[in-house]
């Protein structure tokens, strides 16, 4: 959430930001009903000010002065409850259309209206080139009894799947490989965490309210989360940082759940849009200070490119245009994985830094070195995600005879195995 002061001494920055996200909202009304607002919260002040007066008199005064003044307060008090009332349902209008105003981005964020106009800004690794025709992470996983997606979708519904065999002993080894990563690396806080999480953290971390249609609901309204960003960022919620311990980092792992309600008719088969999945998220809490966001920005998406090399799948960075961003994203990379079977990149990773647009949602402060409160910025990434990483690593490692190449980053958590062959 912006700054409703930012918002007042720089209406035309927010307008152009939100035009360029291609995001509709009325800022016109907002500044009318913020106007409103604040004449209602001046005339109840007034009125309790004269309120406390006519009471500090009362004590002292005469029978007749109390009949008069009780009379007066009767009219103050029926103004009051008026204005209280007015001030209530303003206060709803104004609230439910701050939620709706869009971060600014980047200026260095291209123009654009959807993935398409993405920009490229460098790759990594030659786009693997067989000898003969590379079957899809599908054939070659139900050839390998890797995965079942039949008797997957029959158990869960539409975009089910089963990992079994060597398919879920890869996925282990996958999510072993990370962590021992960045325990390795240092600074990072491993962290487990819910992923059937409040309302509240969905509208501070920015997925509500105009995500709702891709969430899992729960019959006592709360949500099942798409990321663990989200109870990671709820975590502090509402909490004085030590500004000494900043940047705080973690690695957070979480099953998650998506309704992929805006891609019917998308990668139905396979594991590239599933309903349910599991994410390593690195999410970070910093000082407010661009600067520091920036550099902690390029980080993280270095640490998932680190991941990547270490897997040898060939990718490519793109910065996301102002239509790709999402509500409070100041800033976003996506790196995409070569996929052989369709000869071409798939979006694996996201990286994206916030200002303080989700910490003053979720009021997360800390007092900065003049002892001033301060919101934090907030950044989040992508470590890694299966089982849609599985689609690079099997295909890019496929072999003629249907036999898949274990990364060899991978082969000491497959017991040194080299390969995955048919038994």
């Amino acid at each position: 959430m912006l700054d409703i002061k930012f918002i007042r001494e720089n209406i035309d920055a927010v307008k152009a930001g939100a035009k360029k996200k291609h995001i509709d909202v009325d800022l016109d009304k907002l500044l009318a009903v913020d106007a409103r607002r604040r004449e209602l919260l001046t005339e109840t002040e007034t009125l309790r000010a004269k309120q406390n007066a006519a009471n500090a008199k009362i004590v002292s005064a005469s029978p007749e002065e109390k009949e008069a003044l009780l009379a007066d307060m009767k009219q103050v008090k029926e103004e009051m409850a008026k204005g209280e009332e007015e001030l209530k349902t303003v206060e709803h209008e104004w609230q439910a259309l701050m939620v709706q105003v869009p971060n600014i981005p980047d200026l260095s964020v291209p123009e654009g209206a959807s993935d398409a106009d993405n920009v490229e800004v460098r790759t990594w690794g030659t786009p693997s080139n067989f000898s003969f025709t590379p079957k899809s992470h599908v054939e070659l996983m139900q050839n390998l009894d890797m995965a079942d997606f039949e008797r997957g979708t029959k158990v869960a519904g539409f975009r089910g799947y089963v990992l079994k065999g060597d398919g879920a002993l890869l996925n282990f080894a996958v999510w072993q490989f990370v962590l021992d990563h960045f325990v390795k690396k240092g600074g990072f806080t491993p962290m487990i965490v819910p992923s059937l999480v409040k309302r509240v953290a969905f509208l501070g971390t920015g997925y509500l309210p105009q995500g709702e249609e891709d969430l899992y609901k729960t019959q006592d309204d709360d949500f099942l989360a798409g990321t663990a960003e989200v109870a990671t960022m709820a975590y502090y919620m509402s909490e004085v940082l030590d500004k000494k311990e900043l940047p705080l980092k973690f690695m957070s792992f979480s099953p998650c759940f998506r309704r992929e309600a805006g891609s019917h008719g998308k990668d139905t088969k396979g594991l590239m849009r599933v309903h349910e999945f599991f994410k390593f998220e690195q999410v970070v809490l910093s000082e407010a200070s661009h600067e520091e966001s920036v550099r902690l920005h390029e980080e993280l998406t270095k640490n998932a490119e680190d991941l990547l090399q270490a897997l040898n799948i060939p990718y490519h960075v793109v910065v996301n245009c102002g239509g790709d961003l999402g509500l409070g994203q100041v800033k976003k990379y996506d790196i995409e994985s070569w996929v052989p079977s369709e000869n071409r990149y798939r979006e694996t990773h996201s990286s994206s830094y916030f200002h303080d647009f989700q910490t003053r949602r979720l009021n997360i402060r800390y007092r900065d070195d003049e002892g001033a409160m301060q919101h934090a910025h907030s950044l989040n990434n992508t470590a890694l995600a299966t089982p849609r990483i599985f689609i690079s690593i099997i295909e890019n490692n496929q072999n003629e005879d249907g036999s898949i190449t274990i990364p060899e980053a991978l082969r000491p958590y497959m017991g040194g195995r080299e390969k995955i062959e048919k038994k």
